[in-house]
C-alpha cells in the first residue's frame, strides 16, 4: 500500500506516551482535527531531539490551529520514557511503531535498516493526507514550514511560493 495526497491516510492504534503514561492512540481519536504526524528514525540519537522538542515547544501553535500532533518511531514506549530524562515534557502523543507496520503502511521504512526516514504527513479533519515530505536521516526538518504548510491548507485558496498568513492568496482553490 502507498500512501498518496488526497487519499485517505492509513488508520492504526499504536502504545504510546502521552503526558508521562502508557495510552493507546488511534488515528481515529483525533477525526475532526487536522492531524500531523512525524516519523523519525530513532531515540537517543542526534537531529531526533532538536525536532522532538521542537514540535514539543510549538504544540501550542498547532493546537491553536485545530491540529494534533504525533510523533512515531520503531523504539518502545520504554525508550521513550527513558528519554524524557534528558528531553523534557513532550507536548504531544509520542507514538512506539515496533513491528513497523504504520512505517511500512505510510511508505517511510527503511526495510534494510528497520528505521524510518523522516516522513512528515498533514491529515485534514476528513482523515486525508493534504501533504507529505519525506526525507533522507541526515536533515532535520522544518517544524515553521509545517506550520506554514498546514495554516495555507486551511485557508481553502490557492496560496503561491512563501506565503505567509496576512500575505495574498491567488483565490478559491
Amino acid at each position: 500500500m502507498s500512501v498518496r495526497v488526497g487519499q485517505n491516510a492509513p488508520e492504526f492504534t499504536l502504545q504510546g506516551l502521552v503526558d508521562e503514561k502508557f495510552k493507546e492512540v488511534s488515528l481515529d481519536d483525533y477525526k475532526g482535527k487536522w492531524i500531523v504526524l512525524f516519523f523519525y528514525p530513532l531515540d537517543f540519537t542526534f537531529i531526533c531531539p532538536t525536532e522532538i522538542t521542537e514540535f514539543s515547544k510549538r504544540d501550542g501553535e498547532f493546537k491553536e490551529l485545530n491540529a494534533q500532533v504525533l510523533g512515531v518511531s520503531v523504539d518502545s514506549v520504554f525508550s521513550h520514557k527513558a528519554w524524557l530524562k534528558e528531553l523534557g515534557k513532550i507536548n504531544f502523543p509520542w507514538l512506539s511503531d515496533m513491528t513497523k507496520e504504520v512505517s511500512r503502511k505510510y511508505c517511510v521504512l527503511i526495510e534494510d535498516k528497520g528505521i524510518a526516514l523522516r516522513g512528515t504527513f498533514i491529515i485534514d479533519p476528513e482523515g486525508k493526507v493534504k501533504y507529505q515530505l519525506v526525507h533522507d536521516l541526515g536533515v532535520g526538518r522544518s517544524v515553521e514550514e509545517v506550520l506554514r504548510v498546514l495554516r495555507a491548507l486551511q485557508t481553502g485558496e490557492l496560496c503561491p511560493v512563501e506565503w505567509k498568513p496576512g500575505k495574498k492568496t491567488l483565490g478559491k482553490a
